[in-house]
């Protein structure tokens, strides 16, 4: 029941779209019903910024994309469907003849969310057959790097059906919340929209604009919240006193007339051009594609800052970034990596991407030891030193590397790399790794490396065991026969004989 094999899309734009390629960068195959005559482009365009985002965002091999079929019919995009995801735009009498429509051409077993950000899904699942499976399940723009999905049953939705949802959204990097009760919006829209009001009225009062009032979030509570959300944030404020102290010393202000939540602003036209000019001014020198991957850009640099907090657990979204991660390396570690006296290991295939390169469009210096290091964790994940075995308090340290550039790396270039075990003991690793333009196999960078075995808990060095040994011993033992490679044991400076 945690595995969606098969996904349906009705609905196509900003959150369908976008719900597509989420599924469809998890290796699901995807079936699409969108009238709209663009829809194709419209998809294929998020498709295109997704997977560059996905680029950015991590370095576990991503299954094959799943298979993306447009349909002709709402029927038959969700006949063979085991989660259907409705997007289609946010009517009450639209949305409900689609979801039962959906619910007469679905399997029975087959999940319904939809994708509302404020309908009632006791009011959406009134025609329905089977309403105990149909569900909200809200999600934010961007779906496919944004995790979050709301989980919101009707009156006849069963406790099942939301559990099953929730189980089937962790595989794919998202992170279900089941809300307790139905109410208009939801928790997420709740809380956005008071913030939004009252932006509304900072603008129309002429206290700021529209960029200084993006910068007041992005700059301060913003940054806070990416990371801990709002009670723990306030629970921090209280000092060591906790949330209580906070509660005493601020709870007073909630009195004070400072907002103007209940006094709804006038959208009228003047207000209408006032904003919309504001924000031209702000943005408008950039199109939509340009602003979406430069969100992305942005979404995927805080993740990895996330996932590098406490102690390299992850923190937040950047600690569900990590065990989605874990996910995809634990499927990939099932694939074989053939062992040779022929040639070097493969490790790692990838490609440059915009996050990896500077001004010059070339990659920049550490990354090319991000993927030097990536290789090494492929090694050790062949030699069985994988996360249950680092979780247990051991693994692999570097102690010594020496990288050559040779040459460049570019904007858009796949790679690959190989790696070569030059020797190795009951506690050291000593490797060397190329990496090589995967058009024409030539090295491009090197990197010779040592790497000791250590009890991270102790912090010390100790043998590994032996079921590790062995299987260091079997890639000895192959690539003893190997040439010495070019460059090994060279020092800084020396040329080439």
């Amino acid at each position: 029941m945690s595995t969606i094999n098969k996904a349906a899309c009705v609905g196509g734009g900003v959150i369908g779209g976008a719900w597509v390629a989420r599924f469809a960068l998890a290796g699901i195959d995807v079936n699409i019903f969108d009238p709209h005559p663009e829809a194709e482009r419209i998809i294929g365009e998020v498709m295109a910024n997704a997977e560059r985002a996905y680029g950015m965002l991590t370095m576990a091999p991503l299954p094959p994309k799943g298979k993306i079929t447009f349909c002709k019919s709402l029927e038959e995009a969700v006949q063979d469907a085991d989660w259907i995801q409705e997007s289609v735009p946010e009517r009450l009498e639209m949305k409900r003849g689609v979801l039962t429509q959906i619910d007469a051409a679905a399997k029975p077993e087959a999940l319904i969310g939809s994708s509302t950000s404020g309908l009632m899904p006791t009011d959406l699942q009134r025609d329905m057959k089977h309403p105990e499976r149909l569900f909200v399940a809200h999600p934010y723009n961007p779906v496919y790097l944004l995790p979050l999905a709301e989980l919101v049953g009707g009156e006849k939705t069963s406790k099942q059906t939301l559990e099953d949802a929730k189980a089937k959204l962790a595989p794919i990097g998202m992170k279900g919340v089941i809300i307790k009760k139905e109410i208009e919006a939801f928790v997420g829209d709740r809380l956005l929209e008071a913030v939004w009001r009252e932006g509304l009225w900072l603008i129309k009062d002429d206290i700021c604009d529209t960029e200084t009032l993006d910068d007041v979030i992005r700059y301060s509570f913003g940054i806070r919240w990416a990371q801990m959300g709002m009670f723990e944030t306030y629970r921090i404020a209280g000092g060591e006193a906790g949330m209580r102290h906070f509660l005493a010393q601020f709870g007073p202000c909630l009195s004070w007339p400072w907002t103007k939540l209940t006094d709804v602003v006038d959208l009228n036209d003047e207000l209408v051009e006032k904003i919309a000019q504001q924000s031209d001014d702000q943005s408008g020198a950039r199109g939509i594609r340009d602003l979406e991957r430069i969100r992305d850009q942005n979404l995927v640099g805080i993740m990895h800052a996330l996932k590098a907090g406490d102690d390299g657990k992850g923190w937040g979204a950047g600690k569900l970034l990590a065990e989605f991660e874990e996910h995809l390396w634990s499927k990939a570690g099932k694939a074989k990596v053939e062992v040779s006296a022929a040639e070097p290991l493969r490790l790692v295939d990838t490609k440059v991407n915009a996050a990896w390169v500077d001004y010059n469009g070339h990659m920049t210096e550490h990354r090319y030891l991000q993927l030097f290091g990536d290789t090494m964790d492929a090694l050790l994940r062949l030699i069985g030193v994988d996360f249950a075995y680092v979780e247990a308090g051991h693994s692999y340290y570097t102690v010594e590397t020496h990288i050559r550039h040779l040459g460049e790396g570019k904007l858009g270039q796949a790679l690959y790399t190989t790696l070569q075990l030059l020797s190795s003991d009951n506690k050291r690793l000593h490797f060397f790794t190329r990496i090589h333009d995967a058009a024409t196999g030539d090295v491009i960078a090197t990197a010779e490396q040592m790497a000791l075995h250590v009890d991270s808990k102790a912090g010390k060095s100790v043998d590994a065991p032996a079921d590790v040994l062995a299987k260091v011993a079997e890639i000895a033992q192959a690539h003893a026969k190997l040439p010495a490679p070019d460059g090994v044991g060279r020092h800084v400076g020396q040329k080439r004989a």
